[in-house]
């Protein structure tokens, strides 16, 4: 029987002959712009108090005006992700950038709440792929071995977002009104959107360019979507970090509401202290992603390993922060908790990413985009909303954390197969057979 030795995705570096210091620009103004998608996505959450007055909503429809984004984003971020991959993926992200901002603008002018569900409806067709589609470009100028922290830090950008989004749209509403809020955060999304094509070029990040490199490298793939599915661990990361992101997901939406209601802060304030709490998030995500590199480089199992114990860590500490009396211990310990829950973006994002063709890089993380959102992000917000309205929303934040242990079960059971998995995924995208992979002990 031929024995067959993969050609590592890992080890195929396709940032060749790109110079770094255009590597990070391009990281920056991608990450400006995942920035802009989420301020977009989540400044709704800081003026949930003020459309509840002027509109008399119920939390389950304050919810569906959040879930809403994150319900497109799962359904559409495959295809469409699969038609940047093929047809430009520098074009796609500014389209992309063009009609959420334009979208945003048009949440300030929605008279009612069905006007402003068009309008959330559409800021999720435009945020879509936009994440996987600048995660694969982030991907394609930097080496492999830096993968999760990059990773991590590119998706910490929507915490950020999120940050910039709650504190500076509640700061905003505060002031002027929930319209404005809307109408600012459109007009610095339509700026960098203007400004990206004119410094990133479409030859230096495409897809082709990927697929040439390979060829070189004697690693041309017969059938690369298949490795999307190919693997058991590949599928795993997929679900697990879906449910994980079902916790973060639903502590990023209801926390300025949790503040107004139990510690009567103003809509301001409760911005404030959420956009804290989402910054802690953002930085445990970059922290998680950097120490996933640090241990991995020997041990490549090691990044299902930490993914576990970040879905266990902040299981534990949400858990008892959501059971204690409200105060600043309490706060603190959701700090931590966040600290921990988004710790699985760049270990799972690595995964897919060693686990799939390059060439398809952006289709593969749009499937881990499309089960984050339709697992958590979408899921998460809506089903917390409409427990809220049976139990109450203390009571409903106290059962989510309970999620995570499910999404550690999931990844355990990817950590048994993924030495072996990471070879076979090199062999199907090489058309070969698959019993000519090598096992790994």
């Amino acid at each position: 029987m031929a024995v067959y030795h993969p050609c590592p995705d890992e080890g195929n570096d396709t940032s060749v002959g790109i110079p770094r210091r255009y590597a990070w620009v391009v990281f920056a103004l991608t990450f400006g712009l995942l920035i802009s998608d989420y301020m977009s996505r989540q400044v709704l959450n800081a003026v949930f108090p003020l459309l509840k007055g002027d509109w008399a909503l119920s939390d389950g429809q304050l919810g569906l005006l959040s879930g809403i984004v994150a319900l497109m984003v799962g359904l559409l971020t495959f295809p469409l992700s699969l038609l940047a991959d093929r047809f430009g993926r520098v074009r796609s992200l500014v389209l992309m950038a063009m009609l959420w901002s334009l979208a945003t603008l048009g949440c300030a002018l929605a008279e009612n709440y069905p006007q402003m569900l068009v309008a959330r409806f559409l800021v999720g067709v435009g945020e879509a792929a936009y994440g996987s589609v600048g995660g694969a470009v982030v991907m394609s100028v930097f080496p492999p071995h830096m993968r999760a922290t990059l990773q991590g830090s590119f998706m910490a950008g929507g915490m950020f977002g999120s940050v910039l989004g709650i504190a500076l749209g509640g700061a905003i509403a505060q002031q002027f009104g929930w319209r404005w809020a809307f109408a600012v955060i459109a007009l610095l999304g339509l700026m960098l959107a203007v400004v990206y094509p004119a410094i990133v070029k479409e030859a230096r990040v495409s897809p082709k360019r990927l697929a040439a490199l390979a060829d070189k490298a004697g690693c041309a793939a017969q059938r690369p979507l298949r490795t999307l599915y190919a693997t058991r661990s590949v599928l795993c990361a997929y679900v697990g970090s879906g449910l994980q992101l079902f916790v973060g997901g639903k502590v990023i939406v209801w926390m300025p509401s949790y503040l107004n209601r139990y510690y009567a802060m103003s809509t301001d304030q409760a911005g404030s202290v959420s956009a804290v709490i989402l910054l802690c998030g953002a930085v445990g995500i970059i922290l998680c992603g950097m120490l996933c590199d640090r241990l991995s480089r020997t041990r490549a199992d090691r990044k299902v390993s930490l993914s576990i114990g970040y879905c266990l860590g902040s299981c534990l500490l949400l858990s008892l922060a959501f059971a204690m009396p409200h105060g600043v211990a309490q706060l603190v310990l959701v700090c931590l908790g966040m600290m921990v829950a988004a710790g699985t973006n760049g270990p799972t994002s690595a995964m897919v990413g060693n686990l799939t063709h390059a060439s398809v890089h952006g289709t593969a993380l749009a499937t881990l985009t499309l089960a984050n959102n339709l697992l958590g992000l979408a899921s998460g917000p809506l089903i917390t909303g409409k427990v809220s309205d049976h139990i109450g929303l203390d009571a409903a934040m106290q059962l989510v954390p309970l999620i995570s242990l499910v999404s550690a079960a999931v990844l355990l059971y990817a950590k048994r197969h993924y030495h072996n998995d990471m070879a076979r995924s090199r062999v199907v995208a090489a058309g070969l057979p698959r019993e000519s992979a090598q096992p790994i002990s």
